[in-house]
Formats: C-alpha cells, structure tokens, sequence
C-alpha cells in the first residue's frame, strides 16, 4: 500500500520563522569576516559603501526572495518553476552553492575539536611543552616573548597548535597523508547534530532555533563587556572605527563591501525563498524584512567591537601595532582569538564561551541551509519524497554522502581542499552572477509591478517604488559591475600568501565556479531547445508563470470588471433583440 503524501506544514509561529531566518543569515561571517574588511578598508568609511550595497542589493533581493517564497509555497527551485520557467537555473545555481556550503561543517568540526581542549587544565595552545611544538615556539604574555631559541621567526603557540596539532597540515595539496581520527570524530559529530536539527522539517528546525539562533548574542554580549575592560581595548576600537575617507576612492573597497553583502545577507542561493516558503500567505514579509536586515548589519557591528576590543588587548601586550596581530577568518578564530583567552584571567572559561557561540553561529547557519536543500529537492519530487520515512532517508543519504566526501579535510591536506572550494566553489562571482539573472527575470520578465502587487496583496504594504528601480536597473547593473571587477582583479589562491597550488587544482577550482554559473544560461537554453513551437512561442511560454499561482486582489478585480462587461453586453443584446 502506497503512503501518503505528506503535506509541506508551516512554521509553528511567527518567531520560528524570523529565528531560522536571523540564524541563517548571521553567521560566522558577521564575526570574522565583515570587521576585518572594515579596518582593511577605511574603518568608518567603508559603511558608506556598504550601506550602498545594502540598500541597492541586500535589502531589495532579500525580500525579492522570500517574498517568492511565500507567493507559490514552493523551494528554490520550483518557486522559480512557477514564476519564470526560462530563469529555473538560477535555482539550480543556488542549489549547488548551498551543497558546497556543506563544506563549512568543518569549521564546526574544528571549533568542536577547540571546545573540548579548552577544559584542559592548561590550555594547550597557551605553552610550549608539547610533542608537537617545535624549537621555534615562543609563548607570549605580559609584554614578554619567552622563546626557546630567541629566533627571530619564531611562531607563537596557538600557532603551531592550529598547524601542527589540529591540521597537522602537510606541505601541499598533493601531499595527503594520514587522518585526523580525533576531528573525523569531530565531524561525525556536528553532522549528526545537523540531521536531528532538520530530520523532522520545519516541526524540528522551529525548536531547534529557539536556542541556537538567540544564544550565540548572550555569549557575543559576554565576550564585549569583557573584551571593553581589558587594557588596550579602547585602542584597538578606535582602529576599527577610525574613517580614512581615501579609501573611498578604491574600487578594491567597493567590490570588498559589495561581496560582503552578499555572503551575509545569504541571497541568490535559494535559502530565503525555502524559508519563506513554510510561512503563511498573508505573512507580512516586507516588514519582516527590513527587521532582519537590520538586525544583520547591527551584528556585524556589534561583532567588530567584540573583536578588535580582543586584538586592541593583544596588541597592548605584545607591544605591536594593532595591524600586525589582526587576522580574518580562520586565523581570527583558530589562532588569535585562542592566543588571546590565554592572556586573560580565567582562560578556560572565555575560550569555552567564544567557541560555544563560533559553534551556535556556525549550526543554524548549516542546518537551515541543509533544509534549504532537502525542502527544494522535495519539492521537485514531491510524489518520491514526501511519503512517510522517505524524507529522512534521503536527508541520512545527503549527509553520509557530505560526509564521505569531506574525509579529504580530515587529512593532513585538509586545509588546502577547504581553502581551494572556500576561494572558488564560494566565491563572490557566483553570488553576483545569479544575482544579474535574479533581478532581471523578476524585474523584466515577471514584471517588477506584478511583484509588488503580489507583495501588497500578501502583506497590506505596497513596497517602496525604490524596489521597482533596484529589480530593474539599479541592482543587475551594481552586480555586473562589481562582477566584472572581480574578474578583472581575481588572483589565482595561494594558502598563507606562499604556497602555490598545482595547475591542476586551479583548474579544478574555476570548475566549480561554472558549475553554478553555466547553469542560468544552460538551463534556459535546454528549455528554449526541448519545449514544442516556434522560438517566440517556446520563449513565451518559458517567460509565462504558473497559471494556478494565487491570484492578486488587483487580478481578481479585473477578472470580476471583465466578467461584468462581457454579462452587461450579453443582457444589452438580448434586449435589442
């Protein structure tokens, strides 16, 4: 006897919705990606291109998005099936992203390997007294550098902890070696995690973000009061927020703030159109919108105070500038902020709450993003996967094959796989790329109009005319500039500055990038050939939505006028006759 059909559900209440929606998006990214680029770039002045990028990209997509999902109750690739057949490969592209996404488990892997060395007695990354630390250690505190060699080049403790003891990472990419059976626990671990955070759809992942999406701010409050009342703090702020307005003047800035944007704000790759799409029809998604938006760019904000509060102190005891101990991304949260627990009183404790918030940011954002994929994959067979049991069992056949196919970054070559699909498979281009096609499908062929009314008719609000300008002009072209910058000033990877990848892995990597990329051109050409008709009816019938999608209170009023007419003509004949 064949199962039923299971129905999609709907999130439980408002606050599920938002909850997933704020732990999706504020992420790791918010904590050491977007203060980096701030004191890279112009300290205060780099929020005036950012603010830019927010108000003509972020803002008008993220709401483009989940409006498209909450309109056809679809994921993120059927929504598109939907609203514009000939755009599909923008959700296909979207898709392949998040999959790649999965790769970031790793860095959950990790913070959990950290988490459970920092109940250690002593901090490993705090002394110089271990197998794996070379002659080269030095251990630094209290404006003193104790080193064993008195080498010049010495490297700190943290250091070789990260590279020595949790990669034990090898000299190249070709150079596998062996395994790391501590963080393939590790990983098992955070992947099970993820599966009963969704394993039950929305009805789990609801729960689950109650937690894991408002905890990470209690910790990030936390690590900010204390961070303000260590010495040097006030010095390390005044480095992140001082404006140089020169920096202005740099493409390189612009192009920097406009992927950042991007990254944080999770658009173009489907997630908000799945998380939209459990809610309900008349759900105020505008208004949602700009409170969600908001709270991002303020945690990234926020972020950076907690942060360069923590280097500013560092600074202070090294005796260095401030530009030489700042870091971005996993050298923020792997070595420097580790070496700067070790400086601090009670150091086990601030390293367990810094990396039990990098694990809470890091989990929602993984787990909503693997219902995204789950949910848009569902959707697309419905008859196959929404039968009782077979949801689950496809979502345990996605993560064991993630799984498997991450044993390459539990090798000693692990960090040089990571860093290779991070640069290319993630990279801005892609993002920009199905960004273009994104805003001109709902501006042009959708019609910008059409979408506000469906906005209005679902919310009560007619958006802002500035949505209609950014659908249709102002955010495909900010994308395709900023794209064609990219290009123009992309530089091949090199890991730490130095190592230079093999030919054949740069070559891998721009394959990941088309892999998402070809598929908004690949698509539409694939439908333009397979569908019956001359070419202006296929392109017609590609650029036609769903004739069962709701209908608008403005369509409904036409419909009933038109009706009306055609009965009053009717009545007029037969009187006459």
């Amino acid at each position: 006897m064949e199962g039923k059909i299971e129905d999609r559900g709907h999130w439980a209440s408002k606050a599920e919705f938002l909850l997933a929606v704020a732990g999706h998006v504020v992420g790791i990214g918010n904590l050491w990606r977007f203060p980096y680029l701030c004191y890279k770039n112009g300290g205060g002045a780099f929020l005036v291109p950012y603010v830019v990028f927010v108000l003509t990209c972020g803002i008008p997509l993220f709401l483009l998005e989940t409006a498209m999902g909450q309109y056809t109750q679809q994921g993120g690739i059927t929504c598109w099936h939907r609203i514009c057949p000939l755009a599909q490969g923008v959700g296909y592209g979207g898709l392949i992203l998040q999959m790649y996404g999965r790769v970031y488990m790793m860095i959950l892997a990790w913070a959990l390997f950290y988490l459970v060395f920092s109940f250690s007695s002593q901090l490993p990354w705090a002394s110089c007294d271990n197998t794996w630390n070379t002659d080269a250690c030095n251990v630094i505190g209290g404006n003193l550098a104790l080193n064993r060699t008195g080498l010049a080049n010495s490297t700190s403790a943290a250091t070789e902890f990260w590279e020595r003891r949790v990669l034990s990472i090898s000299t190249g990419i070709d150079d596998v070696g062996k395994f790391n059976w501590e963080l393939l626990l590790c990983l098992l671990a955070v992947w099970i995690i993820c599966y009963f955070c969704v394993w039950k759809g929305v009805k789990s992942s609801g729960k689950v973000v109650y937690f894991t999406a408002t905890f990470p701010y209690v910790m990030l409050l936390v690590l900010l009061v204390r961070g303000l009342t260590l010495p040097g703090a006030l010095q390390g702020i005044v480095f992140y927020v001082y404006p140089d307005l020169q920096r202005l003047l740099d493409p390189q800035v612009w192009m920097e703030a406009g992927t950042q944007v991007f990254y944080s704000y999770s658009t173009c790759a489907g997630a908000l159109a799945v998380l939209g799409s459990y809610n309900t029809y008349n759900n105020n998604c505008y208004r949602d919108c700009f409170m969600l938006c908001l709270l991002n760019s303020c945690t990234s904000m926020v972020a950076g105070f907690a942060v360069f509060s923590i280097l500013g102190f560092m600074a202070h005891e090294y005796g260095k500038p401030i530009q030489d101990v700042a870091e971005s991304g996993p050298g923020l949260g792997f070595i420097a902020y580790p070496q700067a627990a070790a400086m601090i009183p009670l150091p086990q404790l601030w390293a367990v709450c810094f990396f039990i918030m990098l694990i809470l940011l890091c989990v929602d954002t993984q787990f909503v993003a693997l219902e995204a994929i789950i949910t848009s994959v569902t959707d697309m067979f419905p008859r196959l996967l929404r039968k009782t049991g077979r949801r689950e069992l496809f979502l345990l056949f996605f993560c064991l094959v993630c799984f498997f196919s991450q044993l390459i970054m539990v090798t000693e070559a692990g960090m040089y796989w990571f860093q290779l699909v991070d640069y290319y498979a993630s990279s801005g281009a892609c993002l920009l790329f199905l960004a273009i096609f994104q805003s001109m499908a709902i501006g042009w062929i959708f019609g910008a109009e059409r979408m506000c009314d469906v906005i209005e008719d679902m919310t009560g609000s007619y958006p802002n005319f500035i949505f209609r300008l950014c659908w249709k002009y102002i955010t495909p072209l900010v994308s395709l500039v900023t794209f064609i910058y990219y290009l123009v000033g992309f530089k091949p990877l090199k890991y730490n500055r130095r190592y230079v990848y093999p030919g054949w892995a740069y070559g891998l990597g721009w394959l990941l990038v088309l892999s998402s990329i070809l598929m908004v051109p690949g698509w539409a050409l694939g439908g333009l050939w397979t569908v019956k008709g001359s070419l202006r009816q296929r392109w017609l019938h590609l650029c036609s939505p769903d004739e069962n999608l709701p209908l608008t209170q403005k369509q409904r009023a036409k419909i009933q006028d038109a009706t009306s007419a055609a009965e009053m003509e009717d009545l007029t004949v037969k009187a006459n006759a």
